[in-house]
């Protein structure tokens, strides 16, 4: 009888890039003052906590999700003031939509074209990575273009970029992760203008747009081939994994076709409508959040060894100078003393060459930022 492992292995079936690719990496955070995922460090009041349980606990979660669906779209386009001729989608957070635009332009192997072969996804660097993996998952083409180094848009560069390779989709993180600055109007109208020159979609992706001071929403209205998406994950519920994109109606119902019929659980809706419900606590909080984040601003601006770059989302990406010879050795080294003290951010230092030495801070609590500010102003010479 001849053992099962003289077999082939089927792991030999799955694609080779899959194969060589790492699993997103979430850092053990028990025990950390966590500041490395740009979460909503606000809970519930406890009443609300108790109403909410009580809600979760009535649900008939022995049926498939239905009408509830409905009602978390029409809480959330009266919430995003979506306008009439426009259409939302629901994803399990932002990640799903972005894989199914992938997958909504990717065309079967031997296609006609008009517009290129094959389809090209497209966004400026340093950027979300999902931007990237979503084109690498479903084998497509990904072009991205580098940011100044003052990470604003390189707008001739982006337009040379979209004229030569007719992405498909175009990316737009306004503001933009993990460098958090949002780009002027002027630039995302320009690119926005050569998507539709090369009759491509563009996708402002707003999921930090709580903290921001200006949104670019009301260019779907204008052009045909705009889409916004956000995320409700940055509004306080990163634990819910919900995601949105509106935009006019004959783009999103084609790309909502390929959505999975139950993407969305009911105990997910439910806490969704519930937050909704309870919008002004969630607008506070928020309010909260941009304060916090111009008090912690205004003390990294005061640590000798530590460049704070402009930010308008609920992170702030900072560069660590120092004596290292090393590319990254600045950067790992501040990460390495901060989890020593129990302080948990991003080290981004190995993205991007424009990252070099950087490390991604997410706005805690005021007692939080108070601690991570105490242990960078003792950071030690590399």
């Amino acid at each position: 009888m001849s053992s099962a492992f003289s077999h082939p292995s089927p792991i030999s079936r799955l694609r080779a890039d899959v194969q060589g690719m790492h699993a997103y990496a979430i850092q053990p955070s028990a025990g950390f003052i966590k500041l490395d995922a740009m979460e909503n460090h606000h809970r519930l009041p406890l009443e609300l906590q108790r109403a909410l349980g009580e809600r979760l606990g009535a649900l008939a979660i022995n049926r498939y999700p239905a009408t509830r669906i409905d009602d978390l779209k029409a809480a959330l386009a009266r919430h995003a003031q979506v306008p009439q001729g426009c259409s939302l989608m629901l994803g399990n957070g932002s990640d799903e939509l972005i894989s199914l635009l992938a997958l909504a332009v990717a065309k079967p192997l031997g296609a006609s074209v008009a517009l290129g072969e094959p389809a090209t996804i497209l966004a400026p660097v340093p950027g979300f990575v999902m931007y990237a993996m979503s084109a690498q998952f479903q084998a497509l083409p990904f072009v991205g273009v580098d940011l100044l180094p003052n990470f604003e848009l390189d707008v001739p560069a982006m337009l040379a970029a979209i004229a030569k390779h007719r992405p498909a989709v175009t990316y737009l993180a306004c503001p933009n992760n993990p460098t958090a600055n949002l780009w002027p109007a002027k630039d995302v109208d320009a690119v926005i203008a050569a998507c539709a020159e090369a009759g491509g979609i563009c996708v402002i992706d707003e999921a930090y747009t709580p903290f921001a001071c200006e949104s670019y929403a009301n260019r779907m209205t204008q052009h045909s081939h705009v889409l916004v998406m956000r995320t409700m994950s940055k509004f306080g519920l990163a634990g819910v994994r919900i995601g949105y994109m509106f935009g006019p109606s004959a783009l999103v119902d084609q790309i909502d076709k390929l959505r999975p019929p139950y993407n969305i659980s009911v105990l997910n809706a439910e806490c969704a409508i519930f937050a909704l419900e309870h919008e002004p606590i969630y607008a506070e909080q928020a309010k909260t959040i941009r304060a916090d984040r111009a008090a912690l601003m205004q003390g990294l601006q005061q640590i000798v060894n530590l460049q704070a770059f402009p930010s308008q989302a609920n992170m702030i990406l900072v560069r660590v100078s120092g004596e290292s010879t090393e590319p990254h050795g600045n950067a790992d080294a501040a990460f390495a003393h901060l989890k020593s003290q129990k302080i948990l951010v991003k080290n981004v230092s190995r993205i991007h060459p424009l990252l070099h030495n950087c490390l991604r801070l997410t706005v805690g609590s005021a007692e939080e930022n108070a601690a991570m500010l105490a242990a960078l102003a003792r950071l030690p010479n590399p």
